[in-house]
């Protein structure tokens, strides 16, 4: 599946791309762009989950509009990393774990490897929990009793079904794959906009949470700030991001695109997503003083305000498509993972089995998951983050793997200092979080 196998579309693609980067004009240009993109939006159905939902939905009860600023921030640092990671895998066209056995050490690519793959199966039973949860109580406004079983193999069967679509080696199923999940992140946005059109915004603490860069110093508080950092950037996207961009064949004279992407597909439907989540329950659960401990609690509390439709309805879906289009990609990583560690194609039979890997989650559906998990999940996850950070800065440097397009100048210093920065983030952030534990 990394190899461009659409040979001909691939090269249509390109002249294409040409023809939207000699337009005059910003606006012409990314009108382009968003036409071909797709990769981000497969970072942002993997990070829009039970994790983002919970660390949101806790974030705006607690500290109502404080912590608004965490999810803009975090993700800021992730698209700079990102985009190294995507220079890199766009200039070389080598399969990243390769690279790291190679390159740095077989022992960090292991590491990398196994990590991953845990962390994705691990991510699996939350998002089942509260897929379930959420859609029984969708059914539960009808008036229908559904048990678990039926509900969790919905979602089997379903997200199995997406999943194989991009492993059949069809550059253009790839490329429906994406479509699929950007017009899934696009509706989660709009059910959670109509969420606080019905509840309402606080303009003036919508700037101070945005701008205020309020720090919790109790456990809690930092808990739940941690929580939302380790979901905004994952350790198994990181893995995943760079294949996604090879399954599309994408090169050098996808630089600019792929930057586009990255912001347009990624940081602003994230951005806009977890914000929305954040208000919503800031205007309701915060202002009143509910304590949550679940998600189906958060939409039983703006029932009242927002009415039955909108908050036990409407709000549920977009929680719902949030664990759906995670779930969905957590096999996908799976697949890629269990590929490179044990040698075969990302395609086939070999390639499915693996993703199915995976579903060992599926039990998250029928054992009582703590609505806390998603977000100390999370905050472990950030724990594993510094070290393939730190590698891939390696990497970013190294001329004898990247050559002349290692950035030099003023551009290679401002883009050193930003990656050190979200290094040093994701460091502390894991400190912090270890110390917490002690």
């Amino acid at each position: 599946m990394v190899q461009a196998r659409d040979a001909e579309a691939l090269e249509r693609e390109k002249d294409r791309l040409r023809e939207i980067d000699a337009r005059p004009g910003r606006l012409r240009r990314w009108k382009g762009y968003w036409s071909l993109s797709g990769p981000g939006w497969v970072q942002s159905a993997l990070t829009l989950g039970a994790g983002s939902a919970g660390s949101s939905i806790f974030a705006g009860a607690v500290f109502g509009y404080d912590l608004l600023w965490v999810q803009p921030v975090a993700m800021f640092l992730g698209v700079v990393m990102f985009s190294a990671i995507g220079h890199q895998a766009l200039t070389t066209q080598a399969r990243p774990y390769d690279v790291f056995r190679k390159k740095l050490h077989p022992a960090l690519a292991v590491s990398w490897g196994a990590v991953v793959f845990l962390a994705s199966i691990i991510w699996q039973f939350p998002q089942y929990a509260l897929a379930v949860s959420v859609s029984r109580d969708i059914f539960d406004v009808a008036g229908l009793d559904v048990p678990r079983a039926p509900i969790a193999l919905a979602l089997l069967i379903a997200g199995t079904a997406l999943c194989w679509s991009y492993g059949s080696g069809s550059r253009r199923a790839v490329r429906l794959f994406e479509r699929a999940l950007k017009y899934l992140v696009l509706l989660m946005c709009l059910f959670f906009i109509i969420v606080v059109a019905k509840t309402g915004v606080d303009f003036k603490a919508l700037l101070k949470g945005f701008f205020g860069f309020h720090i919790p110093r109790d456990r809690e508080g930092l808990t739940i700030l941690l929580g939302a950092l380790g979901a905004a950037v994952g350790v198994n996207m990181t893995f995943l991001y760079p294949y996604t961009l090879l399954a599309r064949g994408w090169g050098k004279e996808h630089q600019g695109l792929k930057n586009f992407d990255l912001v347009a597909s990624m940081f602003l439907p994230f951005v806009l997503t977890t914000s929305l989540v954040v208000i919503a329950c800031a205007n309701t659960l915060h202002v009143q003083g509910i304590q949550v401990r679940a998600a189906v609690d958060a939409a039983h509390a703006l029932a009242p305000v927002a009415g039955i439709a909108v908050g036990r309805i409407v709000f549920s879906l977009g929680i719902l498509g949030m664990c759906f289009t995670t779930l969905t990609i957590e096999m996908v990583i799976c697949g890629f993972v269990l590929s490179e560690m044990l040698g075969f194609e990302p395609r086939g039979w070999r390639y499915r089995a693996a993703t199915m890997t995976a579903n060992i989650g599926i039990l998250g559906a029928f054992a009582p998951t703590p609505f806390w998990l998603p977000v100390l999940a999370s905050s472990v996850a950030l724990v594993m983050m510094p070290i393939a950070y730190i590698a891939f800065f390696i990497l970013q440097n190294k001329r004898s793997y990247l050559g002349d397009a290692v950035n030099r100048g003023l551009k290679g210093t401002v883009w050193n200092i930003l990656l050190l920065l979200a290094i040093l983030v994701v460091a502390a952030g894991a400190v912090v979080k270890i110390l917490s534990l002690i």
